[in-house]
This record gives structure tokens, C-alpha cells and sequence, in this order.
């Protein structure tokens, strides 16, 4: 009797020629699910998902719209087009030091030294700036060698590790620093970034390659950088970097009218086509996609908001509109933007970013898989730091000066909340990139808020605590509910 052959098998070479010239009949004959769900059908997929725990950002987007109407209902002032427009500039430090973060996190480590990082890419910026490139009469010859061989150390520990752009920055770093390159604006900011990146290789390779746990290697070099910021700009000392209008205005400084518009249309437009894109052509190969009236609603609905915002930040907001004009979308919007793009990318459609979930969600299956786990660990530190370099670099252009307590005090708290606030779990292998966005908003709202409401410190630090708690309650519950769904 003759056997049928199975329905997955590729059978005689006039069925393979044949599914070679007929993509969709390959694509079904070979078992890959091309099944697409109507707009209802998809509507009430989304909600099985949230009753089945996966949450996502909603909770902290629930949460920012609930503080925004209850701070506009307490405060005149809160719901006003330069307060609103001055709340991005706020929290932009600690936003872009928690998008590296989330990177750490997803791997279910932690980096308690983020902060201090920030800030001591931040003092060698401004030193080397303030002192037009000259590091050695600033520090002093012992400061100075010391500081030479950590960066040679990170470029050997990063080249060992195979991390090869951990290990060109952290050179390049040691180069401008050896050399002596005078001042100038772009230079600082790709030295902070160096730095950094130098920082990150030395934290990556205690944590992966010693077998040293994240939380005491970070919590020692938390000390080691806090006493290393100290050494570089002395006890009480001030380091100014408002003479640069490059460096202040990062923080400070607004895109023209013309300028807003023109990244209104390169950010909303270029979403906008990629999507479509993408979508059309998945549904013309026959894939999973979404159905095509939701993709249009949610491409549609941000190029309105976005048109909306830009509109709005374009219009002078100015207290004194006689004297002076202060319009167009504040810098640090691109700046995070930009990092938001590259970040999600990078997770979303690169095999690095694979592997960081695969890690951060089994580590022993996806050693067994054949990723380099103790690269993938080490990597992630690397860029959580050179992450931070920008955040510190934002953070200081927004007070104009760096000092010992820079990226000290609640900025790493407020990093690692502002990640996990926005849905990234702390047991590693759920996040994203936007976790931090919104987190880091809901964190900057509140102290805006309590801000002009003039409430003290203490009830600032109760509020954001209460608030961070209240998402890690979140989180391990959702995961706890996933868990019993699976069942």
C-alpha cells in the first residue's frame, strides 16, 4: 500500500519547484500560521491578553492620565503650555539613563552605579572642557595616569569579552584624554560617551566573566565612582559649562519653528511609512499581521497627536511675550527620541536583541542554544552606562554645571523606578525601551506636580516611592496571573 505523504514534507523535486515558484503555497505547506484576525476579532484578543496578565505599559499610561487630570484640577499652573513643555526637560536625564537600564533589567540584573556613572562621564566632559583638553593639570599627574590606565583596562576587558564597539569607544576615549585634543562642544559629549562605555566594560566583565552578582559589583562601584567625582572636582566644588551654548542648550535650547515642523514630519511621517510598509508587505507574503483598519487608526491617531503637540510647542510660551520668545520643540525631544528608535530596533529586529530576551528569559536554554551569555551579560552593562554618559551629559546641560552630587541622590532610584514604573519587569525578559519613557514621566509629573504645589521633599519621596511600589506590586501580580493562565 502506498503511503500519503505527511503534510509538512517537501515530497517529490516537481512539489519542491513547484513551492519555490508559489512563495504562499510554501509558506502553508510547511505549517508556517498565516491566519490573520478580523478588527473584532483583534480587539478581543488584546483583552483576553490583559485579563491573562500581560499588562504592558498600560498601567503607568492609566496612571499618567489620572495624575495629569488630578494635578490640572490642584494647580493653575500645572496644565499650562510652558509647564507641560518644561516637564520633558526635567525628566530627560533620568528618562535616558532608565533606557539604558532597561537593557540591564531585561537580563534580570541591576545597575545601582548608573547614576554616579552619569555623573563622572559628566565631570570629564566638564573638566576637559573647562580646561580646554588639558586633564593632566586639572587632575593632577598620579589622577591623571590612574585615570589613563582604567581606560586602558576597559579597552582590554571589552576587546577579551569580544565586545569590539565597547572596545573602540573606550579607545577612543583613552586617545583624547592621552593626547590632550582641545576643547570643543561635540568632542565632550563623544568623550562623556566614552567614558561611559569604559565604565560599562569594567561593570560587564565583574559581572559576567568573575561571576561577581550585579548587585555587589554595582553597589561597590557605586562607591568607587561616587569617591572618583569627588576626586575630580574636590569637595563643595562647582564645575560650570554655561559659557558653551552647545552643551547648555542641550537641555535648554528649542528647535526653530521650521525646525519643529521638519521633525514633525521626518518623526510622524517616517513612523508612519515604515508601518505601512511593513504591513503591506506581510500581508502581500502572506504573514501575520494586524488587521490593516487598526494599523491605519494607530498611525493615524499619533500623526495627529504629534501635528497637535508640534503646533502647540511652536506657539511662544513665553511668561513675557514682550521680551522674550520662547518657542519650538525643546532639544531633548529628538535627542530621547532618537534613543528610543535605536533602542527598540535594536530589540525588536536585531539577533542581539533576540538574545537578550532569550537570556533574560532562560538563561540555561539559551546557553544550551548556542548564545554567548557571558558576552550577552557583559554587553548589556556596556550600553546601560554609555546610556547613562547621555543621560548625565542631559543633566547637566539642564542645571549648567556638574557637581560631586551629580547623578547621586534620587537619579539612580528614579532611573531604575522610572523602568519599572513603565512595565519592565525586575525578574528580567518582559521590557521595552518605552517602558522608560513613560515611567520616567509619570516620575517627572509627580515632581512637577508636588512641585507647584509646594510640597516638601519628604512628601515627594513618599509619593514616587508609594507609586514605584504600587508598579512592582503590578508586575509581580500580571506575572503571577500569566503564570496560572499558562496552567
Amino acid at each position: 500500500m502506498t503511503e500519503t505523504p505527511a503534510k509538512n514534507e517537501v515530497g517529490t523535486p516537481a512539489d519542491a519547484l513547484a513551492q519555490t515558484q508559489n512563495p504562499t503555497a510554501a509558506i502553508t505547506d510547511f505549517g508556517i500560521d498565516t491566519t490573520s484576525m478580523s478588527t473584532g476579532e483583534a480587539v478581543r484578543d488584546y483583552f483576553a491578553r490583559i485579563r491573562a496578565g500581560e499588562l504592558g505599559s498600560l498601567p503607568s499610561l492609566f496612571g499618567l492620565l489620572v495624575l495629569v487630570i488630578l494635578f490640572s484640577a490642584l494647580s493653575d499652573n500645572f496644565f499650562t503650555l510652558a509647564n507641560i513643555a518644561n516637564v520633558f526637560p526635567q525628566g530627560a536625564g533620568v528618562i535616558i539613563i532608565a533606557m539604558g537600564i532597561v537593557f540591564v533589567l531585561l537580563l534580570g540584573e541591576i545597575d545601582l552605579a548608573a547614576g554616579v556613572a552619569s555623573g563622572t562621564a559628566a565631570s570629564v566632559m566638564a573638566l576637559h572642557y573647562v580646561h580646554a583638553g588639558n586633564l593632566l593639570g586639572s587632575m593632577g599627574t598620579g589622577v591623571f595616569i590612574t585615570f589613563i590606565a582604567v581606560l586602558a583596562v576597559a579597552v582590554l576587558l571589552s576587546a577579551y569579552q569580544r565586545i569590539w564597539a565597547g572596545a573602540a569607544l573606550s579607545l577612543v576615549g583613552l586617545l583624547i584624554v592621552a593626547i590632550g585634543v582641545p576643547a570643543n562642544a561635540w568632542l565632550e559629549i563623544l568623550l562623556a560617551i566614552c567614558v561611559g562605555t569604559a565604565i560599562g566594560c569594567i561593570t560587564g566583565f565583574l559581572v559576567s566573566k568573575i561571576g561577581m552578582p550585579s548587585f555587589v559589583v554595582t553597589l561597590a562601584l557605586f562607591i568607587v565612582w561616587q569617591g572618583v567625582l569627588l576626586q575630580f572636582i574636590g569637595e563643595g566644588g562647582t564645575i560650570g559649562i554655561t559659557n558653551s551654548d552647545i552643551l547648555y542648550k542641550i537641555s535648554n535650547g528649542n528647535l526653530s519653528i521650521l525646525g519643529s515642523w521638519i521633525f514633525f514630519l521626518i518623526a510622524a511621517g517616517g513612523f508612519a511609512v515604515i508601518t505601512l510598509l511593513s504591513h503591506f508587505k506581510r500581508l502581500q507574503r502572506g504573514l501575520v499581521v494586524q488587521p490593516t483598519a487598526l494599523v491605519m487608526i494607530k498611525v493615524g491617531a499619533l500623526v495627529v497627536l504629534s501635528a497637535l503637540g508640534t503646533w502647540l510647542l511652536t506657539i511662544n510660551r513665553s511668561p513675557n511675550k514682550t521680551v522674550v520668545t520662547i518657542e519650538g520643540i525643546p532639544y531633548v525631544i529628538p535627542i530621547m527620541l532618537v534613543l528610543l528608535v535605536a533602542g527598540t530596533y535594536v530589540l525588536n529586529r536585531t539577533k542581539y536583541g533576540r538574545y537578550v530576551y532569550a537570556v533574560g528569559g532562560n538563561k540555561e536554554a539559551a546557553r544550551r542554544a548556542g548564545i554567548d551569555v557571558p558576552k550577552i551579560r557583559a554587553s548589556v552593562f556596556v550600553i546601560g552606562s554609555a546610556v547613562a554618559a547621555i543621560g548625565g551629559i542631559v543633566a547637566a546641560s539642564k542645571v549648567g554645571s556638574v557637581s560631586p552630587q551629580s547623578g547621586g541622590l534620587n537619579t539612580l532610584l528614579y532611573s531604575v523606578g522610572a523602568a519599572v514604573i513603565g512595565g519592565t519587569s525586575l525578574f528580567g525578559g518582559k521590557g521595552r525601551v518605552a517602558d522608560a519613557v513613560v515611567g520616567g514621566l509619570v516620575i517627572a509629573v509627580v515632581i512637577n506636580g508636588l512641585g507647584l504645589l509646594k510640597q516638601p521633599a519628604a512628601v515627594v519621596n513618599i509619593i514616587t516611592g508609594l507609586v514605584l511600589l504600587l508598579a512592582a506590586t503590578v508586575d509581580a501580580l500580571s506575572r503571577r496571573r500569566a503564570a496560572a493562565s499558562t496552567r
